[in-house]
């Protein structure tokens, strides 16, 4: 009995002796290192976890549907019209003025590139006033032109869909523009040659045309015809889309342009896209 009083003692005294040697191994690691080996390590699950939560509460992420969450599909096509109906209104105004074309380089009406050897042929004869006159009434045909095919445009314009509103919105610089385009220009060529066969007679283009291409024809043999009605048209829809695309992108990036409450919500609203 008192052999095993004895040795219990001396378990005892040894777990006690390896305890308070374990305290010191702690307490020096940590007064060198500062790792304090009483606190369990969190483990790389909670960690993750943890940071994690931090990071969505801290910056949430916005989305381009979340950006529009606000605008109703029938909003966005609103906008939309309206700033094609401002730029085709702004456009057709500047381009219908005396020059509207003729001084405008992003859109004036240059000779036809197959006719380009009659103006460079009558200039080196002394003609070249004769081939400026020819250039001056093709943009002059254009300026009278586009007043009256404004209608057109504004039938289009409103005749436009929603389904790609929002694509659109969120879409280039002139995205409104190119899809105007693409749905109407074709109708919009038909409806609108009429238009400049008749300003081409009405400011005299077709005479002075007749008579470029005839001295011409004499001074070098050859029997050199041209379509401009067909070339007159398409430069002066392409001049007025220019305008618009130009109108749409303003729209877009400079606020102060967006004058009515519609243009400064929906734009509004793309800027964050």
């Amino acid at each position: 009995m008192r052999k095993s009083i004895f040795i219990a003692a001396g378990l005892l005294f040894s777990i006690s002796t390896q305890a308070q040697l374990l305290d010191i191994i702690k307490s020096t690691v940590k007064d060198k290192t500062g790792i304090d080996l009483n606190t369990p390590p969190a483990t790389k699950g909670s960690t993750t976890t943890s940071t994690n939560t931090n990071t969505t509460t801290a910056t949430p992420i916005k989305s381009s549907t979340a950006n529009l969450g606000n605008l109703t599909s029938t909003q966005i096509s609103s906008g939309l019209k309206e700033a094609l109906s401002i730029g085709v209104t702004d456009g057709v105004k500047k381009l219908a003025l005396n020059d509207g074309f003729l001084k405008n380089e992003a859109v004036k009406i240059l000779m036809p590139e197959k006719l380009r050897k009659v103006d460079t042929t009558l200039r080196s004869l002394g003609m070249g006033s004769l081939a400026d006159e020819g250039v001056k009434l093709l943009n002059r045909a254009a300026e009278d032109a586009v007043t009256e095919a404004a209608p057109i445009f504004t039938n289009a314009i409103t005749s436009m869909t929603i389904t790609d509103a929002k694509n659109i919105l969120l879409g280039t610089d002139n995205a409104a523009t190119n899809y105007l385009k693409g749905k109407t220009q074709s109708q919009l060529f038909t409806a609108f040659q009429p238009k400049v066969k008749a300003s081409l007679g009405k400011v005299g283009a077709d005479t002075v045309w007749k008579n470029l291409i005839s001295k011409y024809n004499t001074f070098t043999g050859q029997s050199v015809t041209t379509d401009l009605n067909e070339y007159v048209t398409t430069e002066t829809i392409n001049g007025v889309f220019k305008m618009v695309a130009d109108k749409e992108s303003g729209i877009r990036n400079t606020p102060s342009m967006r004058t009515t409450s519609i243009l400064q919500k929906v734009f509004g609203a793309q800027d964050n896209k």
